[in-house]
């Protein structure tokens, strides 16, 4: 009896598919490590390029022409230009602290939790991010575009205190038009989303929308009004008898 002589398929191999949600050990440290690892060479590299030499003595006679915070506190430093200094120092962060504290409260998307993941949280990283980059703008602009007497310089100007900066007459808006842009900008962030029907109004409640949008709405303004100051040099949108806006 002759044996059947039959042909052995060749075996395909099947490579295991990437995870979804990757595990946090090792894929997590080793990006941090490649992070680290470039944020200490781009900061080797920008001391090795700039010049720090150490300052005059301190004394009491005299004060150090620009008086400069930490690089921390350089952000309020320099909202101090275009805010009253109860506002900039005291109002503005404690609504930073105080929104940044009742995101957990606010924000009841079940999606996405423990994992980094943008598609499922495109309007709470977005709204992070833009607010993250304001405050990182204010540091650099405090920071490197900050001369003497506070004025401005660009980069590429030198800071010398001779350069004439000619004061800019400070303007405020008319009582009527200031209230009417007021409730106007307010009611854009409560009624936009309730006319287009968006995810953020169908998944919250009355409080929490009215209270996120309240927090977005006092966020928005401040790079606004910042603009406002540089461009229009107006002071206050709002002047009452007992505060001003």
């Amino acid at each position: 009896m002759a044996e059947e002589i039959t042909e052995k398929k060749p075996v395909k191999k099947t490579v295991p598919k990437k995870e979804k949600n990757p595990y946090v050990w090792p894929d997590l440290p080793f990006m941090e490590l490649m992070c680290m690892i470039v944020v200490m060479l781009v900061l080797i590299l920008w001391s090795l390029g700039m010049d720090a030499p150490l300052g005059e003595i301190a004394t009491p006679s005299r004060t150090e022409n620009p008086a400069k915070a930490p690089w921390y506190f350089i952000g309020l430093q320099e909202i101090l230009v275009y805010f009253d200094p109860w506002y900039a120092g005291v109002v503005v962060p404690s609504i930073i602290i105080v929104g940044l504290m009742a995101i957990p409260y606010l924000d009841n998307n079940p999606k996405g939790v423990g994992e980094y993941n943008f598609s499922a949280r495109k309007f709470a990283w977005i709204n992070f991010l833009v607010g993250y980059a304001m405050w990182m703008v204010a540091i650099v602009v405090g920071q490197f575009m900050r001369g003497p007497s506070w004025f401005f310089f660009w980069p590429w100007e030198p800071w010398d205190p001779n350069i004439h900066h000619a004061e800019v007459l400070l303007k405020n808006i008319p009582f009527a038009t200031g209230l009417i842009s007021l409730v106007v900008y307010f009611a854009l962030f409560y009624l936009l989303p309730i006319i287009f029907r968006t995810k953020i109004y169908k998944q919250l409640d009355f409080t929490r929308y009215f209270v996120l949008m309240t927090l977005m709405a006092l966020m928005y303004a401040v790079p606004i009004k910042m603009v406002m100051r540089q461009v229009f040099h107006i002071r206050y949108v709002l002047v009452t008898p007992w505060f001003n806006i």
